[in-house]
């Protein structure tokens, strides 16, 4: 018996809608069972915290190395940092400018304040910036653009505009950290700014006397007058070097550059011996672990080092999904114990060298503000490696045996949650 045309076209339907139920009841059911995974995930890292921290680890003293005309000073230890950045405030005689993405209402993060407004209040033309949402947990009375006066104050805000809303490059943070002094002076890194960071995290900046410091300050200034008030903006104008051996590069998520990336790419595309590699959120896109994994199927030696356990649970899990596709690859993997790792950086063929904000995630390769300075010196990246030596000195290297025999626990949580690669 012959079926109408219409039967026909109800059947497809029904069974149209019978596949469109399953593919939801399925994606829902995924959803589920990625917000279960994240929430036991989170409870378990509240859990953790409380003891989480040591107030000691290893950590070198680098001495200051002479790139061309600059002077760069290497830090890798909080409280050292910290004291060299107030001497330096202390010091001004004509403008500081300060970014950070969080700035904690601590003693430390007080006593920056203080210097600051000191400074302001002697006739020095001081400007901060840090991001409004890295510091939401910060009382409203301390990042109050007033409680700073006579320092002109600006708590980035990426959406302030109702149409900002459904423009996604609006949704981008202000993740840099830096310093300039004078224009001479300037440091740049992973360090935000807060008590906990000082003694308790793992994590390195750098310091730059000389011309390159100019590019430092003139990179606050743009960000500045782009973000602030018309009445507001710095007229004050630093200039500019082009420097083969010092750069400076910057993601900028309203124009939809974001060349940190592919100073990353390049460089490992160019390595012919060793890459050492540190970085806090190990998310890389599928460019970027391309272009390690070729590195280390052509002799390189790629050594990659995250923190064991982050602050950021989730994103850990979502990291280590990446781990048996480069154990496969040849790729040598420590996990960073101490405490909490923050750095980014990373050293090649002990010529090329990078540090700065940047994490290898899709948020800071595509998303947000970051900024990270390259530097071409064998005398600075000889320090660089004896620093990732230090940090993978008694750390135990993952291998692709003892990776495969991880809990299976582990591996389905690392399943559940490798969708979120794409928005880390």
């Amino acid at each position: 018996m012959r079926m109408s045309k219409k039967t026909i076209l109800d059947n497809l339907n029904s069974h149209r809608l019978s596949i469109l139920k399953l593919v939801r009841t399925a994606l829902i059911s995924l959803a589920i069972t990625q917000a279960v995974t994240a929430f036991v995930l989170l409870l378990v890292s509240s859990l953790r915290n409380r003891h989480k921290y040591q107030y000691s680890f290893p950590h070198v003293e680098s001495a200051e190395v002479e790139v061309g005309q600059n002077k760069l000073q290497l830090y890798c230890y909080g409280r050292e940092l910290y004291a060299a950045m107030l001497a330096a405030i202390d010091n001004a005689r004509e403008t500081i400018y300060l970014e950070s993405f969080i700035w904690k209402d601590d003693a430390l993060g007080q006593e920056f304040k203080e210097h600051l407004m000191r400074k302001a209040a002697e006739g020095v033309s001081v400007y901060v910036i840090y991001d409004g949402f890295g510091n939401l947990v910060v009382p409203r009375a301390f990042k109050n653009p007033a409680s700073f006066h006579p320092v002109h104050a600006l708590g980035y805000q990426s959406i302030r505009r109702f149409w900002h809303i459904i423009d996604p490059r609006h949704y981008a943070l202000d993740h840099r950290k830096l310093l300039a002094v004078d224009g001479t002076i300037g440091f740049i890194g992973g360090y935000n700014l807060g008590s906990l960071y000082a003694m308790s995290w793992r994590d390195t900046h750098l310091r730059i006397e000389g011309p390159a410091a100019a590019d430092i300050a003139q990179s606050f200034i743009d960000f500045w007058n782009r973000s602030c008030r018309k009445y507001n903006k710095i007229t004050r104008r630093y200039q500019r070097h082009f420097d083969p051996l010092i750069t400076l590069w910057g993601n900028d998520a309203l124009r939809l550059t974001f060349p940190i990336r592919d100073m990353y790419i390049e460089n490992i595309d160019r390595a012919e011996h060793t890459i050492l590699l540190t970085n806090a959120y190990f998310v890389p896109d599928h460019t970027l672990l391309d272009a390690l994994k070729a590195a280390a199927s052509r002799g390189v030696d790629v050594r990659i080092l995250v923190p064991w356990i982050s602050n950021h649970i989730i994103v850990d899990w979502v990291s280590h999904g990446y781990f048996s596709e480069c154990l496969k690859a040849g790729i040598r993997i420590f996990g960073y114990r101490h405490t909490m790792l923050h750095a980014k950086t990373c050293t090649i063929d002990g010529q090329w060298s990078t540090i700065g904000t940047a994490n290898l995630d899709r948020l800071s390769s595509i998303g947000n503000f970051e900024i990270n300075v390259e530097v071409f010196s064998r005398e600075f990246a000889q320090q660089m490696q004896q620093l990732f030596a230090c940090d993978t000195a008694d750390m135990c290297e993952i291998t692709l045996e003892s990776w495969h025999h991880r809990s299976w626990y582990a591996k389905f949580a690392e399943r559940i949650l490798s969708p979120l690669r794409f928005i880390s």
